[in-house]
């Protein structure tokens, strides 16, 4: 008999996606300068940069009252889908859910903690240059992604 995944499974997912980034980043933190930039291919670099806003730089020189705002949007997002998950779910639904919650809380301890997002991954192409992310922005996409297929797919809600 085929059971749905449990509540656990998902925090663990979340948790583990939430652990991954910290390591990254304080790793990256700790082993290169601020500023940092290491050539790995011809569309990809790791760097070391912060980032005081939102998704693509959005309101990074806004005066630092976006620290604030987007560690409450945070918590508010993660206190939301943590009790999202403590209900039964789909497959779909559940690792969307557990990402963009990993990814939250992720990106939410770098605002208190540090103020600002470490941001690591560096993507250009043909002089078009994709602003740096790190994992946790990597997850709360991906978890959107996956909550667009999970849509289009018709997957019933539980």
């Amino acid at each position: 008999m085929n059971h749905p995944p449990s509540r656990m499974q998902w925090y663990s997912l979340a948790v583990g996606i939430f652990a991954a980034d910290q390591a990254t980043k304080t790793y990256v933190d700790m082993t290169t300068p601020l500023g940092w930039s290491h050539y790995v291919t011809s569309f990809f670099n790791l760097v070391h940069v912060l980032n005081p806003g939102a998704a693509f730089s959005f309101l990074a020189s806004a005066g630092g009252w976006q620290r604030w705002f987007f560690l409450a949007l945070a918590l508010a997002a993660a206190t939301w889908l943590v009790w999202t998950l403590w209900r039964p779910l789909r497959g779909l639904e559940g690792i969307s859910y557990s990402l963009i919650l990993g990814g939250a809380l992720g990106n939410g301890l770098d605002r208190a903690v540090r103020g600002q997002v470490v941001d690591y991954l560096d993507f250009h192409v043909r002089g078009m240059h994709w602003p740096a992310f790190n994992l946790a922005d990597t997850a709360i996409v991906g978890g959107v992604m996956v909550m667009v297929v999970r849509l289009l797919m018709g997957e019933k809600k539980s």
